[in-house]
C-alpha cells in the first residue's frame, strides 16, 4: 500500500514538471521563479520581477492550453481504462472503438448546421461530441452483436475501427461540402490545442470529476469485468447495465475532450497500460494513475508539437499517433505470439 502511494505522489510531482514545462517553454522562455512571481502578483497582487508580456502569455494563453491539455489526456486515459476492462480487450479504447471520431462527427454536424440551442450556451458542442460519441459506441456494440452472437471483443474492436474510418470519411465530405468550416473540421481530425481558454478548462474540468468520480465509486464492479462475464455474473454483478452505464461515462470523457480539441488517438490506448504495469489491475489504483499519466502524456505531446519546429505547430494527434502506432502494434503481436505460445 505504501509503495503505491509513493508512486502516485511520484506521478503527481512528474503531472506538476509536466505542466512547469508546458507554460515556461515556448517562443518567449518563462522561467519557474518568473511563473512563481507571476502566479503570486496574479492572486495576491505582490510586485515582481516579470513584463505585462510574460504574465499575459503564461496565464492566457499557456496555462489554459497546458492545463486542458492534461484534462484531456487524464479523461482519455480513464476512459480507455473503462474500455479495455469492459472488453477485456488490450487493444480496446474510445479511438479504436470509434467513439472519438463519433464524437468528432457528432461536433463537426452541429458546426456545419449551424444549430443553436441557447440554454446550453458554450454546452453546445460538448453535448454534440458527447451523443455523437455514444451513438457511435452504441452503433459498433449492435453491430457486433449482429455479427457474432457471442460479442468477441476482437470483434468489438474490428468493428469499432471500421466505422471509425467511416466516420472520418463523413468528416473529410462535410469539410468539402461546407468550405466556411472546412478550417474548423479539419482541425478536429488532426487535434490541437490552440487557442483554447479557461472556459474550455472549466468545462472538461467538470466532466471529468463527475465521470471519475462515477467510476470510482463503481470500481470493484471493474475488478469484477475484468475477468470476464461469467466471474462477474457470479459475484451479482449485473452485467449488462453496469456496461452500458460504463459506456456512457467513457462517451462523456470522451466526447467532450474531442468537441474541444479534435480526435486525439492512443493516449487512452497506452497510459492504462503504463498504469497496469506500474501499479497493478486494481480499478481503485488503476484509475486516478492512468489519468495522472494520460494527463502528462498529453501535456509533453502538445509541447513537442508547438516547440519542435517552431515557430510552425504540429497536430498534436500527429505527434500521439507516431508514438502510439507502434505501441499498439507491440501489443497486438505480443499478445498473439504469447496466445499462440
Amino acid at each position: 500500500m505504501k509503495n503505491k502511494w509513493l508512486k502516485l505522489i511520484i506521478l503527481l510531482l512528474l503531472a506538476a514538471v509536466a505542466l512547469s514545462l508546458a507554460v515556461g517553454l515556448g517562443s518567449v522562455s518563462i522561467p519557474l521563479p518568473e511563473q512563481f512571481s507571476i502566479l503570486l502578483g496574479k492572486f495576491f497582487g505582490t510586485s515582481g520581477n516579470y513584463t505585462d508580456t510574460s504574465a499575459t502569455i503564461l496565464t492566457t494563453i499557456r496555462m489554459p492550453r497546458a492545463f486542458l491539455a492534461f484534462l484531456v489526456g487524464g479523461g482519455l486515459a480513464v476512459a480507455g481504462v473503462v474500455t479495455q476492462s469492459i472488453l477485456q480487450n488490450p487493444l480496446a479504447s474510445s479511438y479504436t472503438l470509434g467513439v472519438s471520431s463519433g464524437a468528432a462527427l457528432g461536433a463537426a454536424i452541429m458546426t456545419v448546421m449551424e444549430i443553436s440551442i441557447p440554454i446550453l450556451g458554450v454546452l453546445l458542442l460538448p453535448t454534440g461530441g458527447f451523443l455523437g460519441g455514444l451513438l457511435a459506441v452504441l452503433f459498433v456494440m449492435a453491430l457486433s452483436r449482429k455479427i457474432d452472437h457471442g460479442v468477441s471483443s476482437h470483434t468489438v474492436v474490428l468493428i469499432g475501427m471500421i466505422v471509425s474510418m467511416f466516420t472520418n470519411a463523413i468528416i473529410t465530405l462535410l469539410s468539402l461540402l461546407f468550405i466556411k468550416h472546412e478550417h474548423q473540421i479539419i482541425s478536429w481530425t488532426m487535434g490541437s490545442f490552440n487557442g483554447k481558454r479557461w472556459y474550455h478548462v472549466a468545462i472538461l474540468l467538470g466532466a471529468d470529476l463527475i465521470a471519475i468520480i462515477l467510476t470510482m465509486v463503481r470500481h470493484r464492479e471493474l475488478d469484477a469485468l475484468s475477468f470476464g462475464d461469467e466471474h462477474a455474473a457470479s459475484l451479482g454483478v449485473n452485467v449488462t447495465k453496469v456496461k452500458m452505464r460504463q459506456l456512457i461515462l467513457a462517451s462523456l470523457l470522451t466526447g467532450i475532450s474531442v468537441c474541444f480539441t479534435g480526435t486525439i488517438g492512443f493516449v487512452d490506448l497506452i497510459a492504462p497500460h503504463i498504469g497496469r504495469k506500474l501499479i497493478g489491475a486494481t480499478h481503485k489504483w488503476m484509475i486516478p494513475v492512468s489519468f495522472l499519466i494520460g494527463g502528462i502524456l498529453m501535456t509533453l505531446a502538445d509541447l513537442i508539437a508547438r516547440t519542435i519546429l517552431s515557430p510552425m505547430e504540429l497536430p498534436v494527434g500527429a505527434v500521439t499517433a507516431l508514438i502510439g502506432a507502434p505501441f499498439f502494434m507491440y501489443i497486438y503481436f505480443s499478445r498473439r505470439n504469447k496466445n499462440v505460445g
